[in-house]
């Protein structure tokens, strides 16, 4: 069995004043949780905003329960940063049987 989970979540950055700081912040935490859970995730919309971030990721699994609790670590560190305000938050889990 495949399991994927996906999550696309908005970041408001309300600090910011320029494009640069909004990469030094967006560009941080996408590095932090790619290095920690060596997930894909890239910024996915909003480049021209100085106030507002769109991430998208993904990982797969063979379990759906340690997907859920990647996406829960995630979700914390996003939490965590003290920058940014989480706006939006939308994961799913989708599993497929391959035999």
């Amino acid at each position: 069995m495949v399991v994927v989970a996906i999550s696309v979540f908005e970041l408001h950055i309300p600090a910011c004043r320029s494009l640069k700081q909004k990469r030094k912040v967006v560009k941080g935490l996408v590095e932090r949780i790619h290095s920690r859970f060596r997930v894909s995730i890239v910024e996915s919309d909003f480049h021209d905003l100085h106030q507002r971030a769109e991430i998208a990721l993904a990982a797969v699994h063979t379990r759906a329960t340690d997907l859920e609790n990647l996406l829960e670590a995630i979700r914390r560190i996003i939490d965590a940063e003290l920058s940014a305000v989480l706006t939006r938050w939308e994961p799913q889990i989708l599993e497929e049987d391959l035999s």
